[in-house]
């Protein structure tokens, strides 16, 4: 992306430069038009400038993007490749030893957890597919959000510590009309997070309650936190909170994103705030009248 860029700065030089040669050759050939001909030169390299700096915007634009698209591959290949190594070492354990009951059921387990994060993988850059080329039609149906977040607050609990890090404070029986597919998206997406940028074992409180009409779900971590010029960027597509090069945290940037998308459809609100003392709490308001 560097040659594009110097040969359109190249290019931008010349062309300046010829605008002022044969602006100085008008002039010196006809004197007497000397105002009209600098008033239409400046008006021109007005635009001249003013169309430079949106080109340069764009080219900038158009490689920050394939950046975030290079480190998404990247990221990808890392996160398949991780639990198929482990799946593939698991079974290979089983078959070639002679092992005791409770531990091949161990291994299975395990297994059985890598698969589950290679399935919400897949279900995410499904997701995100679909909602980028606007084929996703968001089906919703009435059902049980309380249930849909416990599941996935169990599940996910098996991922984290041999110690209990989620809290779930769930309030029983909410009912919400909307994509349970992709409302299942949202609350792994967070909960995830929460859990990938805490320190290990550290609690993660996921919080489920109702208010007249109003549905509120709040996942909140002790991590690092994020700074408040990243919280308007991190639900960007690819974009990642921190540096690529000093970034230990697994991650694609499509969760947030998706997050987002989602709740947009289902006419929600999601806030982020700085939880006390360190810390980060994603806050989703559902309003069930408005569905």
């Amino acid at each position: 992306m560097r040659k594009p860029l110097a040969i359109f700065y190249f290019l931008i030089l010349y062309a300046f430069a010829e605008l002022v040669w044969w602006g100085y050759i008008l002039i010196r050939e006809q004197p007497h038009r000397k105002g009209m001909i600098l008033g239409e030169g400046a008006v021109f390299l007005l635009l001249f400038f003013v169309g430079a700096h949106q080109l340069h915007k764009s080219l900038r634009k158009e490689r920050k993007l394939h950046a975030q698209q290079r480190n998404f591959l990247l990221s990808v290949t890392h996160e398949l490749k991780s639990p198929l190594a482990s799946i593939k070492l698991y079974v290979e354990t089983i078959l070639k030893r002679q092992l005791e009951r409770e531990q091949v059921h161990s291994f299975l387990r395990k297994s059985l957890k890598d698969i589950e994060r290679l399935d919400d993988l897949v279900e995410n850059m499904l997701i995100a597919a679909k909602i980028e080329n606007k084929s996703y039609s968001f089906p919703k149906e009435e059902f049980n959000f309380s249930e849909l977040v416990v599941r996935i607050t169990e599940r996910l609990q098996v991922h984290t510590c041999s110690t209990q890090t989620i809290r779930a404070e769930i309030k029983p029986d909410i009912l919400l009309v909307g994509d349970r597919f992709a409302l299942t998206s949202v609350v792994t997406n967070l909960v995830e997070n929460a859990v990938k940028y805490s320190p290990p074992c550290a609690e993660v409180l996921v919080t489920l309650s109702k208010n007249g009409p109003t549905v509120s779900l709040e996942v909140a971590d002790h991590g690092a936190g994020i700074e408040d010029a990243e919280k308007l960027r991190i639900f960007d597509k690819f974009y990642r909170v921190g540096s690529e090069d000093t970034r230990k945290t697994k991650g694609t940037g499509l969760g947030l994103f998706i997050v987002k998308q989602v709740l947009t459809h289902h006419q929600a609100q999601i806030r982020v705030r700085n939880n006390k003392p360190e810390g980060t709490i994603f806050e989703v308001i559902f309003n069930t009248n408005a569905n």
